[in-house]
């Protein structure tokens, strides 16, 4: 399917669960804020796994129609 993922930032407080899930997808950047680095670095059950591990929903996951598939 291939997602389209958001990280609100202003949510995110870096955590790591997304990193520890899809580290491939996701990284903690100098401000300790998760960041997209390959939106195409897993599968799309690692990505989702990724999003539902973030205990903030700072995650946001759009499907190719651009309609929200999680949270």
């Amino acid at each position: 399917m291939g997602y389209r993922i958001v990280v609100d930032r202003t949510k995110c407080q870096g955590i790591g669960a997304c990193v520890g899930t899809a580290p491939d997808v996701f990284e903690i950047d100098r401000e300790g804020k998760a960041v997209v680095i390959d939106a195409e670095g897993a599968d799309d059950d690692t990505i989702l796994a990724a999003a539902e591990a973030c205990p903030l929903e700072a995650i946001t996951l759009f499907d190719e129609e651009g309609e929200q598939a999680y949270p």
